[in-house]
């Protein structure tokens, strides 16, 4: 059976990353990262362009035809609301996948420092600083990471790891032993 995985958390605590590796690891798996899909829509870099609202559907979609295909998915990608988690719960439900919801944390005040950290290595980076900066910087983090928190309180299935700065080896491992020991939804 397939599975559609979520790894949510707040700007850079790692989701990438771990896609990356986890679709590395597990041959066929799709790794959805919507970010990389950004360049791909005209006026991306407009932040009043809202191209997240263009590419949740797309992104759903290319998940969708992803596991009718019966293969996997995995999603890096923060999402806050209910609905936003629901619309990808329920895509994995129409194709008869399991749905694995991920939350990855550090202590709050890492969490908001990781992003000022992270390297910035090209345009979706330099534009991310630049929608995050018009947000309210430091404290659009933070509401982030508490409306992360509130999700977590929503979605009592959704497994908690802990993703320690620059320990990405022992993340991963965290990550996989959380999918082997979590109940799919």
């Amino acid at each position: 059976m397939p599975s559609l995985i979520h790894l949510n958390g707040p700007p850079a605590i790692g989701k990438s990353t771990l896609s990356a590796l986890w679709a590395e690891r597990h041959p066929g798996t799709l790794n959805l990262d919507i970010d990389a899909l950004h360049p791909l829509v005209g006026g991306w870099r407009d932040l009043g362009g809202r191209v997240h609202d263009v590419l949740r559907p797309v992104a759903l979609a290319m998940a969708s035809a992803h596991l009718a295909g019966g293969r996997d998915v995995v999603l890096p990608q923060c999402l806050t609301t209910v609905a936003e988690i629901a619309a990808f719960e329920g895509a994995a439900r129409d194709h008869g996948a399991d749905f694995r919801e991920v939350i990855l944390l550090a202590d709050p005040a890492e969490a908001v420092a990781r992003f000022d950290r992270r390297e910035v290595v090209g345009e979706w980076d330099e534009h991310n600083r630049r929608v995050v900066a018009a947000h309210g910087g430091p404290d659009f983090l933070a509401g982030l990471y508490e409306k992360l928190l509130a999700l977590r309180e929503a979605r009592p299935s959704a497994v908690v790891v802990h993703a320690a700065a620059g320990a990405v080896d022992e993340t991963y491992a965290a990550l996989a032993r959380a999918l082997d020991e979590a109940e799919p939804v």
